[in-house]
């Protein structure tokens, strides 16, 4: 009884030994990530919206053996463009051009001090970047967050979206039935507040169900380098805003609307909802159910295909590298129609 005492001691104080020695080998992070290298050049456009000028970051990649087909990648909230890195790489040696743009208020963009975030307002400066480089139709896919506004994109712009890809998307449920609304300011608060710790704990519960490897630690240290930074309270507003986008402009009853053909890539363990905090014990249990969620979702959406990968969490494109992408790029792969036999 004492070894086992002893031994559960010695391990207590190694996570905290091992959570700290990660939390100081964090760095200031500049406001648009300036320090932060991205695994492809970064391109610039420049946008003026809302009586303002700003400017939208972008990668660009084109590969030797182009198939003539383009794909547009669209990231989370917690996320930016750079962690689509393997995805870019798989998609380009299949010839696919890729498109990757950090929305405004994210990654390597402007993060402007006043805003009206919405879905339609992203998708238009996303169809900017595809006017400035000359796409005209393109698949998308979207993760989390960028799920929600892949739709928005989708149901304002059916001719240019070819194909519609939905990892783990949230707004699966209109968390508006369950959970009481909060002013951005309190989601400002709340913002303010976080460091690596309380990142990490995060993701670690909602993406992975507790279940992290090392290599997750560098989206964490993405955001939580930040706030470091003498402008971390112009990046808490944006990152307020935006939750207040997402919880009040719900996509999940416009699914019957889709015209686009739809692959759902769903990881089964993942248990994101918005405004987990905010409910009773028990109304937090009947939240963020993706194995449930997944489902729901490809009855709505007219034609729609469902991947589920098992034992996943938020993040399939990180976590299953390989079950995430054999279906992505089966169901991108361009129809020969000069063959009768295929």
């Amino acid at each position: 009884m004492k070894t086992a005492y002893i031994l559960f001691v010695l391990l207590s104080f190694a996570r905290i030994f091992s959570a700290n020695a990660q939390s100081e080998n964090l760095k200031w992070l500049d406001i648009e990530l300036s320090n932060y290298q991205y695994p492809y050049e970064v391109h610039t456009i420049d946008l003026n919206v809302q009586d303002q000028h700003l400017h939208m970051a972008y990668m660009d990649i084109i590969p030797s053996n182009h198939n003539g087909k383009n794909i547009l990648l669209l990231h989370g909230k917690n996320f930016n463009g750079a962690y689509w890195e393997t995805t870019i790489e798989a998609l380009t040696q299949k010839g696919f051009r890729v498109i990757v743009p950090d929305q405004i208020g994210f990654g390597k963009s402007s993060k402007p001090s006043h805003f009206h975030y919405t879905f339609q307002q992203l998708a238009q400066n996303t169809k900017a970047v595809l006017d400035k480089i000359g796409v005209d139709q393109t698949a998308v896919l979207g993760h989390s967050m960028g799920g929600m506004l892949a739709t928005r994109f989708a149901l304002m712009y059916p001719e240019i979206t070819e194909k519609l890809i939905l990892e783990n998307p949230i707004g699966l449920e209109d968390w508006k039935l369950k959970v009481p609304y909060k002013p951005v300011e309190w989601w400002y608060q709340n913002e303010l507040k976080k460091d690596y710790d309380a990142i990490k704990n995060y993701q670690m519960e909602s993406y992975y169900d507790n279940k992290w490897k090392p290599e997750y630690d560098e989206w964490v240290n993405l955001l939580a380098g930040w706030t470091f930074n003498s402008d971390y309270e112009t990046i808490a507003w944006n990152a307020a805003l935006t939750y207040d986008m997402i919880f009040t402009q719900p996509v999940v009853y416009e699914f019957k609307n889709i015209t686009t053909p739809t692959l759902l890539i769903i990881g089964t363990r993942d248990r994101t909802a918005l405004g987990k905090p905010l409910v009773s014990e028990e109304v937090r249990a009947t939240m963020g159910l993706y194995e449930e969620l997944g489902k729901k979702t490809q009855s709505r959406i007219p034609d729609a295909q469902l991947v589920e990968i098992k034992d996943t969490g938020h993040l399939p494109h990180i976590e299953r590298f390989e079950q995430f992408i054999t279906p992505l790029i089966t169901f991108l792969k361009p129809i020969d129609n000069t063959n009768p036999l295929r």
